[in-house]
């Protein structure tokens, strides 16, 4: 279920609380949500999910991305969260791993990863970066 994109991130469609051990057996410090609540009926929502990580050590940042597309406010605060996890792995979600993966990308191509070696990244976890490659060159491009 948890697709590793680097050394230290784990993508996944949503989690549920029972999963938050299986993380935290992976070295996972950190869970990004990336998914607004209510977004489909019977996900868990980013409170239990919080709850679940703070009772089993972890910390939790919600950076919750809508279909409608990306703003500068979720590149800070993916990079924020990315920062806060430290030499800890992190596992972001959202409903199937796509908006974590493209979130990750833009954040990681704004600090000046080469947009090959992230596509190349999101590829081996089985994720497409195409629909915002012009975006991450934009990014790098300044």
């Amino acid at each position: 279920m948890f697709r590793q994109l680097t050394e230290n991130l784990y993508v996944s469609p949503q989690i549920g609380t029972d999963q938050i051990e299986a993380a935290r057996a992976l070295g996972v410090t950190m869970i990004i949500n990336n998914r607004p609540d209510d977004e489909e009926p019977g996900q868990t929502n980013g409170a239990q999910i919080e709850a679940a990580a703070s009772a089993a050590g972890l910390g939790y940042a919600a950076v919750p991305v809508s279909h409608g597309g990306f703003a500068p406010w979720q590149l800070d605060g993916m990079a924020a969260a990315l920062e806060q996890a430290g030499e800890g792995k992190t596992l972001a979600y959202c409903r199937s791993g796509t908006r974590s993966t493209l979130l990750w990308a833009l954040t990681r191509a704004r600090a000046g990863d080469h947009a090959d070696d992230l596509s190349a990244a999101a590829s081996a976890a089985g994720y497409d970066l195409a629909p915002v490659r012009q975006i991450m060159d934009a990014l790098k491009a300044g």
